[in-house]
């Protein structure tokens, strides 16, 4: 197995995607005028799914960072995240379980932490490469906001994800040199992200 790791130029893009990602979501969110805090609820314990090489690799990146010991009492909640998660799935029930990276409320890896962490919550638009348009209504407590403030959907202030997606989608390319369709596909939790491990990807015979 080889390791997939962002180099120095694939480490910057993906600081600055973050940070823009992050630039949109506030924008988006002061139109509305919406906050999380005083909320009741935590979306951290929402069942999110990852698609990305480079954003498992750039969470590692961030992981790394962290003390001994305090890597040792992630993992471990990581590994009761996963059991927990397969054993609600088993029951045929959508997992609802505190993310492992979640310490008092916050993320121990805030700047770190992926994009569906980034955009969730707010009213969202992406357009597909097939053309087809698609919007997210934001948690409930944002669909809130917008029934009482915006009676006609066309004037709701939405995040547009698709160039930000498309940077995403660019850097996971360069990260395997315009190859990434040769390579097994990313569907994982973060709890699986630290579980597993840094990513790895089977060698090519023409490097062994």
């Amino acid at each position: 197995m080889k390791e997939v790791k962002l180099d120095l130029t694939l480490t910057a893009r993906m600081k600055k995607l973050y940070e823009e990602m992050e630039a949109a979501y506030d924008q988006t969110a002061l139109q509305l005028n919406f906050s999380c805090k005083g909320c009741d609820d935590n979306c951290c314990d929402s069942f999110f799914l990852h698609y990305t090489y480079a954003e498992w690799s750039y969470l590692w990146y961030g992981f790394d960072k962290l003390p001994e010991n305090k890597k040792q009492e992630i993992l471990k909640r990581s590994e009761e995240y996963v059991d927990g998660c397969r054993q609600a799935q088993l029951e045929g029930e959508r997992p609802q379980l505190m993310c492992p990276l979640n310490e008092n409320g916050l993320c121990i890896l805030y700047p770190y932490r992926l994009m569906v962490c980034r955009t969730h919550g707010i009213p969202a638009a992406m357009t597909r490469p097939d053309g087809r348009q698609l919007q997210f209504p934001g948690c409930f407590r944002c669909q809130e906001i917008v029934q009482e403030s915006y009676p006609d959907e066309e004037t709701i202030p939405r995040m547009e994800r698709t160039p930000l997606l498309r940077e995403l989608v660019s850097i996971e390319n360069d990260l395997f040199f315009g190859k990434r369709h040769l390579y097994p596909k990313v569907k994982l939790t973060i709890g699986e992200m630290l579980t597993k491990g840094s990513p790895t990807i089977p060698v090519p015979h023409c490097e062994r």
